[in-house]
């Protein structure tokens, strides 16, 4: 059955997605403010490799990738090697210029039985990294979990659906904070919640691969039930987060003087007319893709539609719970690719005998042009009239491209360029926006292509057992505008507006 969460994991291999560019295309660093800062990411299953090396233990991504789902049966057992490179790789930022580096903690790395004994060897790994970031300039902002829950856990009592997983995550983050946070100023406690809950407890798309028929990406769902477990899951992980902040604000806040916020991924969203019902179904997946997360936290409870729409099946706050949640976050985390056009299916939705998250949604996607800058504008006068203008932090925005294309990628210089611009018209206008990050750094494991898209400002050779890296365009062209040189003196000019630039066949993640 076709669902949203499919469509946009389709979107993410191959479809493009976007409408108008309208942000201003000349501007340099100096026009964004002084605190404002600009790095790029990566998470650790996706780039760390040494995957059975020196106590981890296996995520559910290993178990995941070694049963062979992906299309092009890889795994990230080597990925980008950075737990053996990250001294050439802190290097290789610094020389760019980066100003700050997101990555994630391995959950199974640093604690391998899911809690108790934290592993000497994995604390060691991630303070040389920090150390060396430090050392270099380069601000850590380190992500908890980025989708690889230690498979033990999983195991033990189905991960993020029972609500055991609230003390353990905790427990996991106050060893983080102890040992990490006095180097550690922006904490996001976990990625992409949103599409957590979707792809692996709706769809199956993703590990642990729990759904129900018919709502499957594949036609074996033979554990999970879709109708509720992203309800259930989402729950539990705004409980852990909740918990988490709370810990950090009593007893390590004041002392180490840092942040701490949740991660959503975020559509640009449009009604396809402008009818009262494609107006209507447009907001309401703003509130099931947005509000879904973010509402619980500013507001304290989810969106009253969904409420509506979901019923029983959507769990509820205890008063107490709901306090807690309520202003637990320092910032909100962005990731943004792409936007789409809404039209309203309730006719359709309504008259389903039983519905998942995605027909709970009523609602059908159309795909926009390539490239839409103005779309991540929206989004963030979006947050700043919904939520009263929170701060909020674009933690990934990038450009796939294929192999091919994958060095002379002036494609991604003039997304970035379109983009970046779009970010600087929402500081204007007032959006409480603090920094951005492109995604990735270097080119690694995505979860939903493998290898087959790239999206690192470096060039990584797979076939390669050293993993080499090298500079793609784009990375110059990111250099140059962090070092603030002239426009014209970091080529956009011929990308943009010359006869040097081409467009190649892309993939956008959402990863």
């Amino acid at each position: 059955m076709a669902s949203v969460v499919v469509y946009l994991l389709l979107i993410a291999l191959g479809l493009d997605l976007g409408c108008s560019q309208s942000s201003p295309s000349e501007f340099n660093r100096d026009d964004f403010p002084s605190e404002f800062v600009f790095g790029a990411g990566s998470s650790a299953y996706q780039v760390e490799g040494a995957a059975a090396e020196d106590g981890r233990t296996p995520s559910i991504w290993d178990t995941h990738t070694h049963a062979g789902k992906m299309a092009d049966k890889s795994t990230g057992d080597i990925a980008s090697d950075q737990y053996h490179k990250y001294k050439e790789d802190v290097k290789l930022m610094s020389d760019m210029g980066l100003e700050a580096y997101r990555f994630s903690i391995s959950w199974s790395r640093l604690i391998p039985n899911g809690r108790g004994e934290v592993n000497p060897k994995g604390l060691n790994y991630y303070n040389n990294l920090i150390n060396k970031l430090v050392e270099k300039g380069i601000q850590p902002h380190v992500t908890l979990y980025h989708l690889d829950l230690p498979q033990v856990l999983e195991d033990e009592y189905n991960g993020w659906l029972s609500p055991r997983i609230v003390d353990d995550f905790t427990a996991y983050a106050n060893v983080c904070f102890r040992e990490f946070g006095d180097r550690v100023s922006h904490w996001t406690t976990i990625v992409e919640l949103n599409v957590m809950s979707i792809s692996s407890y709706d769809n199956g798309f993703f590990p642990p691969g729990r759904c129900s028929n018919p709502f499957g990406v594949t036609t074996n769902c033979t554990s999970g039930n879709s109708t509720t477990e992203p309800y259930i899951s989402t729950h539990n992980a705004l409980l852990a987060h909740a918990s988490v902040v709370h810990l950090y604000r009593s007893k390590y806040q004041a002392l180490q003087h840092g942040l701490i916020g949740l991660n959503v991924y975020t559509f640009c969203y449009s009604p396809l007319t402008d009818s009262k019902a494609d107006v209507q179904a447009t907001q309401r997946t703003r509130d099931f893709m947005i509000g879904w997360i973010v509402d619980p936290l500013v507001f304290g409870d989810y969106p009253e539609i969904m409420k509506k729409i979901v019923g029983s099946r959507l769990p509820s706050f205890t008063k107490s719970q709901s306090e807690q949640l309520k202003g637990a976050f320092d910032f909100i985390g962005l990731n943004h690719y792409s936007s789409l056009f809404v039209t309203d299916n309730s006719a359709k939705g309504l008259a389903m005998p039983l519905r998942d998250y995605n027909a709970d949604m009523l609602a059908a996607f159309t795909e926009t042009p390539p490239s839409d800058p103005d779309g991540l504008r929206k989004v963030l006068e979006y947050f700043k009239q919904k939520y009263k203008n929170l701060p909020v932090y674009i933690q990934e925005n990038g450009y796939g491209l294929g192999l091919k294309d994958a060095l002379n990628d002036t494609g991604r210089i003039e997304y970035l360029n379109g983009y970046i611009g779009s970010t600087l018209e929402a500081i204007r206008n007032g959006s409480n926006v603090r920094g951005y990050f492109v995604w990735s750094f270097m080119d690694c494991f995505e979860f939903l292509s493998g290898y087959e898209s790239r999206l690192g400002l470096y060039f990584v050779d797979f076939e390669d057992k050293e993993r080499p890296r090298v500079p793609k365009l784009s990375a110059h062209w990111f250099s140059n505008f962090l070092k603030r040189k002239k426009m014209e003196d970091r080529g956009v000019h011929s990308v943009l507006f010359g006869s040097g630039s081409s467009e190649a066949s892309h993939s956008q993640p959402y990863i």
